[in-house]
């Protein structure tokens, strides 16, 4: 009887969560790897009960000895932190994986645009620096606004901030090398970009040996709410409807650039005046992936598709290898927003189930507790609901999404 396969989970936050069970349908045993001592508390922890053990980073050489007690055989990161320990790691156990030379450009928005750049890629310009007045500098220089200020290594449009002059950069930069990102880590340098125009879409894959799966293609919409821009909805998209096909070539040769040849991507592209250009990679699973839901507009979900691509490669590629979804039925995830600013008393469940009972809804995502504050929404990590919506029509899903609009600011009691 062959042994039991173990996986390696570096920083399984957040969606990383669903890690553990997708390894363990294919009968494997799952550890735990902590890229930091800390818990980083800005985002869902794993849950301890799903790992056979929680193994902290110290060095190279300890937590190689104690992957090797268990016979690792696999390493994957479950969210962004973990991308350069897992992709180090991998290389040290001489498991499948994507090698660290460019580990850094894997996580720096800024390397990351570079090597995309010295591929032939069209992609915005951009410069980085520790000082918002040399940063301002570079926008009055390049003379064309808006511009774009973000941290270098967060997401979930963390401390973005869209600019219209040189005194907007100047305290979008003092705002983002005050703070941490999502990640809770300091921002020691803040990135400036040229503005990309267009339309913002969503390429999630997963790979093995350079065979990818395009897992599916989703179209941001936006509102303009309390004066900004924000992404309201990521709707799906048919597989061979404008302009799939063109996002999908970009990202191959993306991947092709940042030598991405095993596991998951989540990959931001905006569709140009002059093409596709990436907005940003990351190279693990999308953070919106919900996997029950998944599996009934698109047939699969990323996070047993990773799990079949390390465990069983040859099954992943004889179903999946360079091949495209194809889109079961119309879904959208709604990400709502809110003008409320408090502390949150109680959650009206009323108002839950009421929400959930819609005909298109698959989940409402409640994000707060009773007693966290709720604050006006101004990016993704200030949108207190998640709505999971799939229907047999887009008609019928956006009726829901009418009905969502009255009963939202209902959900938290303040």
């Amino acid at each position: 009887m062959p042994p039991t396969p173990v996986v390696a989970v570096v920083d399984g936050y957040s969606t990383g969560n669903f890690l553990p069970a997708a390894c363990a349908r294919l009968g494997a045993r799952v550890v735990h790897v902590r890229s930091t001592p800390q818990w980083m508390t800005s985002m869902l922890l794993p849950t301890m009960g799903d790992y056979v053990a929680d193994l902290v980073f110290h060095d190279e050489q300890q937590i190689v000895d104690e992957l090797r007690s268990y016979d690792v055989g696999a390493v994957i990161a479950g969210q962004e932190p973990g991308v350069p320990l897992a992709d180090r790691l991998s290389e040290l156990l001489g498991t499948a994986g994507n090698g660290s030379r460019l580990s850094a450009a894997r996580r720096d928005k800024f390397e990351m645009i570079e090597v995309v750049r010295a591929a032939g890629l069209h992609c915005a310009d951009q410069f980085r620096s520790d000082d918002p007045q040399a940063l301002a500098d570079w926008a009055t220089a390049h003379d064309d606004y808006p511009v774009v200020v973000k941290p270098l290594s967060s997401a979930s449009t963390d401390g973005v901030f869209l600019c219209d002059d040189a005194d907007e950069v100047r305290r979008a930069a003092t705002s983002v090398l005050a703070t941490r990102d999502i990640f809770d880590l300091p921002n020691r340098e803040a990135l400036v970009q040229s503005y990309l125009d267009g339309e913002e879409y969503i390429v999630d894959t997963v790979a093995h040996d350079g065979h990818r799966f395009v897992c599916g293609v989703w179209k941001y919409e936006k509102t303009l709410v309390n004066g900004k821009n924000l992404y309201d909805k990521d709707v799906l998209l048919a597989a061979d409807e404008p302009p799939v096909p063109e996002l999908v070539a970009y990202v191959d040769d993306v991947l092709e650039a940042m030598n991405i040849r095993f596991g998951p991507t989540h990959t931001e592209v905006k569709l140009t005046s002059k093409g596709p250009a990436l907005v940003e990679l990351g190279a693990r699973l999308n953070g919106n992936m919900h996997p029950d839901f998944h599996q009934i507009c698109l047939g699969h979900n990323q996070t047993d598709l990773i799990a079949l691509a390390y465990l069983r490669p040859d099954a992943f590629l004889e179903r999946y290898g360079d091949r495209v979804y194809t889109r079961r039925q119309p879904a959208v995830v709604h990400n709502a927003p809110s003008g409320q600013e408090g502390v949150v008393r109680a959650i009206d469940a009323n108002v839950v189930r009421e929400i959930a009972d819609l005909p298109t809804v698959f989940l409402p995502s409640v994000k707060l507790k009773p007693g966290g504050r709720i604050r006006p929404t101004v990016d993704l990590l200030t949108s207190p609901l998640r709505i999971f919506m799939t229907g047999v029509t887009q008609e019928a899903i956006l009726d829901d999404y009418e009905r969502i609009q009255a009963l939202k600011d209902k959900v938290y009691l303040l």
